[in-house]
């Protein structure tokens, strides 16, 4: 049986296009109570943004297969990183009652 080349890298990118499709779907609703008109709901939502920002940047290089090399040894952990840290702003919203 013969393997084609082209199907592992291209199923590499769409896994990588689906989680900046998730975060971003997450980044939303992070963004959602920083339009409830309170100051202290800007913040989480701003730091939401560049965590989304800094995974977006190492995702598309890997998702569209462009960019340095240099972006392979920290990519998935970086990607864990902002996820987690997007999780946990999330956690915060739900636990301080924000709406």
């Amino acid at each position: 049986m013969t393997r084609d080349p082209g199907l592992q890298p291209e199923r590499t990118r769409l896994a990588w296009r689906r989680t900046l499709l998730t975060l971003t779907a997450v980044l939303l609703l992070q963004l959602r109570p920083a339009f409830s008109g309170r100051a202290a709901d800007a913040a989480p939502a701003g730091v939401a943004v560049v965590l989304w920002l800094a995974v977006l940047v190492v995702t598309w290089h890997r998702a569209t297969g462009t960019g340095p090399r240099r972006f392979d040894s920290w990519s998935v952990p970086l990607t864990a990183l902002g996820a987690a840290g997007l999780a946990v702003l999330g956690v915060a919203h739900v636990l301080g009652g924000v709406h």
